[in-house]
């Protein structure tokens, strides 16, 4: 390389996958080289391995390969490629670095064990080899170091940590993309179909496809116009059969937009038509939430298997395999669940108000081990955070933070007579009881034998009764709970 050319500058995308507010991509921009882009499949790498990290469920797969696929060619566009490596990430990008004679690297941190962990072999790998690199901050709206509690730990309460977190001030303003890239000569690069992220035999992604359009154009779109419609979010964000949520879980999860874009559009709604700010203040509670598990799992790498609170290592969970997999696939004969954990199945989400719902039956009224219902939605959940996943199980199951009390026991009846009044929730996605009138729509077992059939509905036949009584699994469930607190 003749001494006058610049030396090409690397991007490592990681779940960021965007171009506009990535504080690596920006600085690797202004640097005035060459910017090579790459992404690394790493399943390979060992602090990958449980209980601090696992492979993506197979939805998130799919999510991944077609976020792929609009980065390459948001890329493109601006005049560079996407290259696509399969392997162990600090030793993939490290050879890249050495390949190209690379002058840095940059990247994006994220705030999880083995996140660091990885990053941090690459930074040694970098350094022995002469190499800059440079760590940008892009996954928070605040740094864990940033709030800590007494003695310097992790806060386990939400509303004091968001307090300490709105006290921080505005995080730093997002940054624009790139107009334009300087191009690099093409470089190998993975097919992307060899990763096998997406279904096959059989392909089971037709309902994934029928509701999402991943990447950070269809990111963008979603939050303009879901602050377009944001009056009344704080009320209807609890209704199932409104489209009253953001659908920005996914997008967030990978990255293909950023919480200080969201924070700052959110702002900017709120600053333009004041009579929403309660809304707003609502919905980006909810985005800190988000934050709050984050922190949690950067605290603690293995929230997906261990309790937080110890006691509940002793708790009595059952073992029911009919029962798990009733629930699984939306058997259980309660119409609420049901609609639940079929929506999941066939679009990879679940309505925020429902998944507490549908926890709470499987881990109370049932007894089942909170990690298995916290392995099912990894799996399925087009937006399966590392963090929020099992930080809201846990919530559930009474062993996280901010638990939610031993003795809360949702009514799935009375849940869905409260957040799905008409039942057109229930309809939709339990479409063998739609004809049933909206007094029985949540509990039709208690129609009269004439009723369910003028309805086409047979229980036990073409709609399960219920698998246990809703008091029955509550008194079973409290007792459980006392025994525990007493033991």
């Amino acid at each position: 390389m003749a001494k006058d050319t610049p030396r090409p500058v690397i991007v490592w995308f990681r779940d960021d996958l965007r171009l506009s507010d990535h504080p690596a991509l920006h600085e690797a921009a202004a640097s005035g080289g060459p910017v090579i882009c790459i992404y690394v499949f790493d399943e390979h790498s060992p602090q990958l391995r449980p209980p601090q990290a696992r492979p993506l469920g197979g939805a998130s797969r799919w999510w991944l390969a077609q976020s792929l696929r609009a980065l390459s060619a948001e890329l493109e566009q601006r005049g560079a490629q996407l290259i696509l490596r399969r392997g162990p990430a600090a030793a993939v990008v490290g050879e890249l670095a050495r390949q190209v004679d690379a002058g840095a690297v940059h990247w994006n941190e994220i705030e999880t064990a083995p996140d660091r962990a990885i990053a941090d072999d690459l930074a040694e790998a970098l350094s022995m080899s002469g190499i800059d690199h440079h760590r940008h901050r892009g996954d928070l709206l605040a740094a864990p170091a940033a709030i800590r509690g007494k003695e310097g730990r992790g806060m386990r309460v939400f509303t004091p940590f968001w307090r300490r977190a709105l006290s921080l001030g505005d995080p730093p303003k997002p940054l624009p993309a790139p107009t334009a890239l300087r191009a690099t000569p093409d470089l190998a690069s993975d097919d992307l179909a060899t990763w096998q992220l997406e279904p096959t035999a059989p392909d089971w992604a037709g309902g994934l496809r029928e509701n999402w359009t991943p990447g950070e154009r269809a990111a963008q779109d979603g939050l303009t116009a879901f602050l377009d419609g944001l009056p009344g979010y704080a009320e209807g964000r609890d209704r199932p059969d409104r489209c009253a949520t953001s659908r920005l879980s996914p997008h967030l999860r990978f990255g293909e937009i950023s919480p200080r874009q969201v924070w700052y559009a959110a702002r900017f709604a709120a600053a333009k038509r004041p009579a929403i700010a309660a809304d707003v203040d609502k919905f980006l509670s909810e985005l800190g939430w988000r934050e709050f598990c984050r922190h949690l799992l950067h605290d603690h790498p293995d929230l997906a298997e261990r309790n937080l609170q110890a006691s509940f290592d002793a708790f009595p969970w059952t073992t029911n395999d009919a029962a798990l997999h009733a629930w699984q696939r939306g058997r259980t004969g309660y119409p609420i669940v049901d609609a639940g954990m079929r929506e999941l199945w066939q679009s990879g989400v679940m309505h925020n108000r429902v998944r507490m719902v549908v926890a709470s039956f499987l881990v109370k009224h049932l007894l089942i081990d909170w990690r298995l219902g916290e392995q099912w939605f990894w799996d399925t959940l087009v937006d399966a955070d590392p963090g929020s996943n099992p930080g809201n199980w846990q919530w559930v199951a009474g062993s996280g933070a901010d638990a939610a009390p031993y003795f809360r026991v949702f009514n799935p009846i009375l849940q869905g007579e409260k957040f799905d009044p008409a039942g057109d929730y229930v309809r939709r996605w339990v479409p063998e009881i739609a004809a049933l009138p909206d007094k029985f729509i949540h509990q039709p077992w208690t129609a009269t034998p004439l009723e369910l059939a003028a309805a086409g509905v047979t229980l036990g036949g073409n709609y399960p009764a219920p698998i246990v009584d809703h008091k029955v699994g509550r008194e079973r469930a409290l007792a459980a709970y006392a025994e525990l607190r007493q033991s």
